[in-house]
């Protein structure tokens, strides 16, 4: 350790250059050298400079690195594979053998490196993953905790997608855009959303909380909450639970038969004005004569 760092003289001196570039940081490694020395210098020191670091990361919104949050993020993520995959055995085999696992993992520091400006290393890095493990996810997505893709090959999320805590993506999977919209131009899912594979969810709009969407369906407007979607395209056949009233397929009206009816009304009225011009003709030729 330097001398002046260790008499307490080193650490009050900061250049304006180091100030502007490391900001907060430095403040935290400087008060850490004023404190009382219970430990060891290079105890107070590492743990000044991993303070510091770990704060300024872990500002990085759904990209948790730093400190305990890390490892609290990644713990979340692993139980959230085991509670929803049966064939999920231990932790050690979902953190080594799980590929979507491995895709959210390094989406946190992709998604980082876009946020902080460094836009070419962050699609390197997410196209490095989608070869690796056949997710590919924009590092611009913004991805919650103890989300399960499941299997993942083919799985697509775009730019603007949001995908909340807690949801359940499974392989085939597309969360993308209509080419209509500028800005805000993907789906955003809620909590414990569940997609079947191959779904795709199509346009700027919400998927609410506990909904589900069917495999293969194509949803191109919002769900609401607790409500399942099926179809092509998508159509709302549950909510809370409940069956949503069908249509009857047996005693569908006929439009043809109506069309029928209505003209055959029409000729009975005409034929009623018909028989009374008649009658009135002959009233008036018998009085005639």
């Amino acid at each position: 350790m330097h001398p002046e760092a260790r008499e307490g003289k080193g650490c009050g001196r900061v250049s304006e250059r180091g100030r502007l570039r490391y900001g907060a940081g430095l403040e935290s490694v400087r008060g850490v050298c004023r404190q009382p020395r219970a430990r060891s210098d290079k105890q107070e020191w590492d743990r000044g400079i991993a303070a510091s670091v770990g704060g300024s990361i872990s500002r990085g919104g759904f990209f948790y690195f730093g400190g305990d949050d890390v490892f609290a993020g990644l713990r979340q993520d692993i139980n959230a594979v085991k509670e929803r995959d049966p064939a999920a055995r231990s932790s050690l085999e979902v953190l080594l053998l799980y590929s979507g696992l491995h895709a959210i993992m390094w989406h946190r520091p992709a998604y980082w490196l876009w946020n902080h400006g460094c836009r070419f290393m962050a699609r390197m890095l997410s196209q490095w993953v989608r070869h690796w493990t056949g997710v590919e996810i924009h590092p611009g997505a913004k991805i919650g905790r103890g989300v399960l893709i499941d299997h993942g090959m083919g799985v697509v999320i775009g730019e603007t997608a949001e995908v909340g805590d807690g949801c359940t993506i499974y392989q085939g999977v597309t969360l993308g855009g209509t080419g209509k919209d500028t800005g805000k131009r993907h789906p955003t899912l809620g909590k414990n959303v569940l997609v079947g594979c191959g779904a795709k969810v199509l346009g700027p709009f919400t998927v609410g909380d506990g909904a589900k969407i069917a495999s293969n369906a194509v949803v191109l407007e919002a769900v609401p909450e607790n409500c399942t979607a099926v179809g092509v395209p998508a159509r709302i056949v549950r909510r809370g639970g409940q069956k949503v009233e069908q249509l009857d397929q047996i005693h569908i009206p006929d439009p043809v038969s109506q069309e029928f009816c209505r003209m055959q009304m029409e000729i009975e009225r005409l034929q009623g004005e018909a028989d009374e011009l008649r009658a009135k003709e002959e009233t008036n030729d018998e009085k005639e004569k």
